[in-house]
């Protein structure tokens, strides 16, 4: 069921955002649309966002500045809006905020999603949260920071409209936002294909790496702690390999890891049309969407690889996996 903004807000005087560890542009551009929305529509009610550090690039959104990057211990909110995330532990240090607010929302389009809020508005069929977002808001009364922020998300999460969770409503909603006067060209330049030289330096060396298996149909790559540090990498300069791993030929899933202490590992799953790598993800304890998920896992490198092949193997064979 759709979820009524006003509604949700009545009453309320104080209310947090927040979203997933590690937040992807539609993480950034959903919290941060429905931000300055309040700010702008609701000026009597106090909003605070909620998120990790974000990558440079999305800077040029507006207000990412005001973005709070840690939890005061002793604010109670009226009410706590998660958005992208399909857990509560996804939210990671803001996850106390939305523990002891007095009431909580959820927009989210992941699959594995439980509907873990009081109120939730969860569509695992739309593109992206920051298309969710847009459809709660009145569309006239949207600002052009506004639509630069939910066009970013739109358009990061649908891989500039070439995923398959591309609708024909999503164009129309990328569209409306451009009436809005906004550079799409610009953003999607900057937010999305412009790369640091240490970006391109760590993703030359995971395609380099990465190694063909099940008959071509898998790739696999990986990056060890040690070799962040030596490319001077922080995890956002990871963003994008999986995706330029699954654009191989011929491949139907491509899988990424890279190790965030000693043997664990965060895992990144892409595929084209066979395998639902979400139900792999869940399996393991991660989450995500049918062509686009992940998962940490813990172990040697090669025993991560094995297990989560092990499940890909049942799928492209055309077998139940132990995930259902």
């Amino acid at each position: 069921m759709k979820m009524n903004l006003n509604d949700v807000l009545q009453g309320k005087h104080s209310v947090a955002l927040g979203g997933h560890v590690r937040p992807d542009g539609d993480c950034v551009g959903a919290c941060l649309g429905l931000y300055m929305y309040l700010k702008d529509q609701y000026p009597d009610i106090e909003a605070d966002v909620y998120l990790e550090e974000i990558p440079e690039a999305y800077g040029i959104i507006s207000c990412t500045d005001e973005v709070k990057h840690e939890s005061p211990e002793d604010k109670v909110y009226d009410l706590f809006i998660c958005l992208d995330c399909g857990d509560t532990d996804r939210l990671g240090f803001s996850g106390p905020l939305f523990q002891k607010a007095k009431e909580t929302a959820c927009i989210d389009h992941h699959v594995s999603n439980d509907a873990f809020a009081d109120v939730n508005y969860i569509v695992p069929d739309a593109s992206s949260t920051s298309e969710l977002v847009y459809t709660l808001l009145d569309r006239e009364k949207i600002t052009k920071p506004q639509a630069e922020a939910l066009y970013m998300g739109i358009a990061h999460d649908t891989g500039i409209f070439q995923y398959s969770c591309t609708s024909p409503e999503t164009m129309e909603i990328a569209a409306d936002l451009m009436r809005k006067g906004i550079n799409g060209n610009e953003i999607i330049d900057k937010t999305y294909y412009e790369k640091t030289y240490v970006q391109n330096q760590i993703l030359g060396r995971a395609l380099m790496e990465s190694i063909l298996i099940l008959d071509k149909r898998c790739i696999i790559s990986f990056v060890r702690k040690k070799e962040m540090e030596f490319f001077q990498a922080q995890p956002s300069d990871l963003e994008g390999i999986v995706s330029q791993l699954r654009q191989t030929k011929g491949v139907e899933v491509a899988m990424f890891l890279h190790e965030v202490e000693p043997r664990r590992f965060k895992v990144s799953l892409r595929s084209r049309d066979k395998v639902d790598v979400s139900r792999i993800a869940k399996y393991f304890g991660g989450g995500g969407h049918v062509r686009a998920a992940g998962v940490t896992m813990s172990g040697s490198v090669h025993d991560v690889i094995n297990n989560i092949t092990g499940q890909i193997v049942l799928q492209l064979d055309g077998k139940k996996d132990a995930a259902q």
